[in-house]
């Protein structure tokens, strides 16, 4: 039953809305709520009640869904297991997880971190975080107690964990590296992994950290990392690599490990790695360069041994064979994809393009000086000049189909080049379009096998999204030692897997999102709280929370997600 009653307060009349029920046998208020004076409640009515203070907004929907992703995947009781401390603020495994819940959503310097920490729900989730708990010395105070052994025990733990709940399907597996330039400089003898190197992005000038991954098809997982030096060439770190992932791999599960295909790219091949991938019985798909197999490159595009590989991959040709590679027989399968095609010869044309442009520039400049225009500075020679031509076509097929004749005539260099219409007809028939693929997958057919080896988009995606300037996760790095490197590595680790997990979980409902896109709306969703002042006897100003207005797209990501708003 309920009931409006009023008191009265040194004279005043006061409204209360109350609920009263049978408590062990009589009747008794179960609840009461305060509702004010008369006037209070018509000005309520009338819309005209208390105005709030203020307002404050925090990032809501993406550190929400992160934080449920982290709790999920156990990551703050692995750390803690661990590296445990006095039950005293934040533990290390906090640390950890809020590191990584920022690189998954903003990447930031850890000077910045409580500026950002402050401005998102994750304050509710740890009341003993503060300016000077989230300060960067404190920071690196716990995270300084992981080692690189302690690192890799965590990983373990927690992808076992992930693996294990999640029904992760790990019958394919992707590897591929990376690097990241940084901004070390070059006299620190402080850290040996930040080294030069062939940078992939084209800053070979600065030293540069690499990162190997294994990531899984099924949802974008990373499986197993692992941060080296960025002077160490990917077909050497290869194998050294792979055997550690097989003992990783061993671990994971508790009953004998389900059977894999690994997929990788030519750049990490080398005698080595396949008599390891032999000696352990991996399964594998691969590919090889051209020019090391010249007879089954050279054979013409539009040769009828390529047969086409039905609806499934349209526009795509191959054929098989079985030669002897890396000391053993093994399948090759050679395709033809008219998309590979038209990209290569794009490009080609581009490259050819640059290159006649350079050339001519420096055929001009032997001419001025065979003229008498230019008489100053030192006279080039037969070698330098030929090391100038080499650097011009270094692109791949340039040296092929341009052609450059170097002489002397009247004791003075002359330079000739062209285009050799009959080699760039060969090189579009032969070499453009055309893969070959390895594998030690005999049972499956050329379809299953060009499948598997295009899966690698999904570990570029990967590496693709950890660079991006906007929501990547490995920048910015301000670290220069080796230890505070590989725990940077662990925790921007962490945040691929709790980003995977998320996107997964999503994908499987059947909303097909990109990462980008998901990001971007649970990022958009704010909790806004009014702040309103204290009337009577009230403590504390009284607070009303709610979410700014949601889309469609995103009321379905809250549900899918499953994301309740917190309570105040």
């Amino acid at each position: 039953m309920e009931r409006l009653e009023t008191k009265q307060i040194s004279g005043q009349t006061y409204y209360y809305y109350s609920k009263w029920g049978w408590v062990d046998g009589k009747c008794r208020r179960v609840w009461q709520k305060y509702l004010g004076k008369l006037e209070h409640m018509v000005k309520a009515v009338e819309g005209d009640g208390r105005v709030p203070l203020y307002a404050e907004v925090f990032h809501w929907g993406l550190p929400t869904a992160l934080w449920k992703e982290c709790q999920h995947a156990g990551v703050v009781h692995e750390v803690d297991a661990l590296c445990p401390k006095r039950d005293q603020g934040l533990s290390t495994g906090a640390y950890i997880a809020i590191a990584a819940m920022n690189r998954a959503m903003a990447p930031s310097s850890k000077r910045s971190l409580w500026e950002w920490f402050s401005q998102t729900v994750l304050m509710r989730s740890f009341p003993e975080a503060s300016k000077a708990a989230l300060a960067s010395q404190r920071f690196w105070d716990h995270l300084d107690r992981i080692d690189a052994q302690t690192a890799a025990v965590i990983w373990q733990n927690i992808i076992k964990g992930v693996v294990t709940r999640e029904k992760i399907d790990l019958s394919a597996l992707l590897y591929d590296g990376t690097n990241f330039y940084t901004f070390i400089d070059t006299f620190t003898v402080r850290c040996t992994l930040a080294r030069r190197g062939k940078n992939k992005q084209g800053r070979s000038n600065l030293r540069q950290v690499s990162y190997a991954l294994f990531c899984s098809t099924d949802g974008h997982l990373p499986v197993f990392y692992e941060v080296y030096e960025g002077n160490r060439h990917d077909a050497r770190h290869f194998p050294g690599m792979l055997e550690r992932f097989h003992r990783f791999y061993k671990d994971l599960s508790p009953g004998p490990p389900p059977e894999i295909t690994l997929v990788f790219d030519k750049g990490n091949n080398g005698a080595p790695a396949f008599a390891l991938l032999d000696s352990q019985h991996i399964k594998y798909v691969g590919s090889v360069k051209l020019d090391e197999h010249k007879d089954l490159a050279h054979i013409s595009n539009n040769d009828p041994v390529l047969v086409p590989c039905g609806e499934e991959l349209e526009g795509t040709r191959a054929f098989r064979v079985k030669r002897q590679v890396y000391g053993q027989v093994r399948v090759l399968v050679v395709t033809y994809h008219q998309d590979l095609f038209t990209a290569q010869w794009l490009t080609l044309q581009q490259d050819t393009e640059k290159a006649l442009g350079r050339l001519s520039a420096l055929h001009q400049k032997l001419e001025d000086r065979r003229s008498g225009i230019v008489t100053q500075g030192k006279a080039p020679t037969r070698e330098s000049v030929a090391e100038q031509c080499r650097d011009i076509l270094s692109r791949q097929h340039l040296k092929r189909v341009i052609e450059v004749t170097i002489e002397t005539v009247g004791g003075k260099l002359r330079m000739t080049y062209g285009i050799n219409a009959e080699k760039l007809k060969e090189v579009a028939d032969t070499y453009l379009g055309k893969t070959i693929l390895i594998t030690n997958r005999e049972e499956w057919d050329n379809v299953e096998v060009v499948k598997a080896y295009r899966s690698q988009f999904v570990i570029e995606e990967v590496f693709k999204e950890m660079k991006d300037r906007t929501s990547g996760s490995w920048w910015p790095l301000f670290h220069w030692t080796d230890a505070k490197i590989r725990v940077h590595g662990l925790y921007c680790t962490i945040a691929l897997l709790l980003r995977a997990l998320a996107i997964r979980r999503v994908r499987t409902a059947g909303l097909q999102l990109s990462m980008k896109r998901m990001l971007s709306e649970l990022n958009a969703i704010r909790e806004v709280v009014n702040i309103y002042p204290r009337t009577g006897k009230e403590k504390a100003e009284r607070k009303h929370a709610v979410l700014t207005k949601t889309s469609e797209l995103q009321q379905q990501l809250i549900s899918l997600l499953e994301l309740q708003e917190g309570p105040f």
